[in-house]
């Protein structure tokens, strides 16, 4: 259950290369740069290099409510929740801040956001790191695409989202796959950032697109 109405959602597993074992323990353009840029291979790459990077960094799921600097703001490298991938390695990749963008497209369309958690008014300390307002965000000022037919057909860059139950999830999808053709994704589902083999196994999947400008 949910015990304070500002904490992200909460996943507990254990995971090995091949499978999943999964345990809950409770539980992240017009107007914005990039939209209409195409997302070339070292853009893709860039992206999946700065989440990848986080591995061995993560090592702790911690989905506490912290006040945070702003912009820029951070939970210490060390832990974090699974948008904290996306988070960091769209800082590390391209210096684009999701907590500055979905704090200030929050502040002009509040009523666009879910309403969730009961806030009657923006909070930049964690709306970004909640699956949902990211949905949301990239829904709005990305490119919500298809979920591909088959796994093979996802491409390296891709953010993913599912569903365990009613708790969501995101990732990074990787550029490594496995001997069939799946894509491998990047994320923090419960044992720090990992590279796994989940497509295709939660239900409510859903595929975006989110390009920022490279930095110069």
């Amino acid at each position: 259950r949910f015990r304070h109405r500002h904490r992200p959602y909460i996943f507990s597993m254990r995971l090995t290369r091949r499978n999943i074992l999964v345990t809950l323990a409770a539980s992240a353009l017009s107007g914005f740069p990039g939209h209409a840029q195409q997302a070339g291979t070292g853009w893709r790459s860039r992206l999946v290099r700065a989440a990848r990077a986080q591995i061995g960094v993560t090592r702790i799921y911690d989905g506490a409510y912290v006040r945070l600097a702003y912009p820029g703001g951070d939970v210490d490298s060390s832990r974090g929740v699974c948008t904290d991938v996306i988070i960091r390695a769209y800082r590390d990749a391209f210096q684009f801040d999701f907590q500055k963008a979905v704090h200030e497209d929050m502040l002009a369309e509040f009523p666009a956001y879910p309403d969730i958690w009961g806030l009657t008014r923006p909070d930049r300390n964690i709306d970004h790191r909640r699956v949902p307002n990211l949905e949301t965000f990239l829904s709005r000022h990305g490119e919500e695409l298809e979920v591909p037919a088959r796994a093979r057909d996802w491409q390296p860059g891709d953010l993913y989202t599912m569903r365990l139950g009613n708790l969501p999830h995101m990732a990074i999808i990787s550029d490594r796959r496995t001997r069939s053709g799946r894509p491998y994704v990047i994320h923090n589902i419960g044992a720090g950032t990992a590279e796994d083999d989940i497509i295709g196994i939660y239900g409510n999947e859903r595929r975006f697109r989110f390009t920022a400008p490279m930095p110069d």
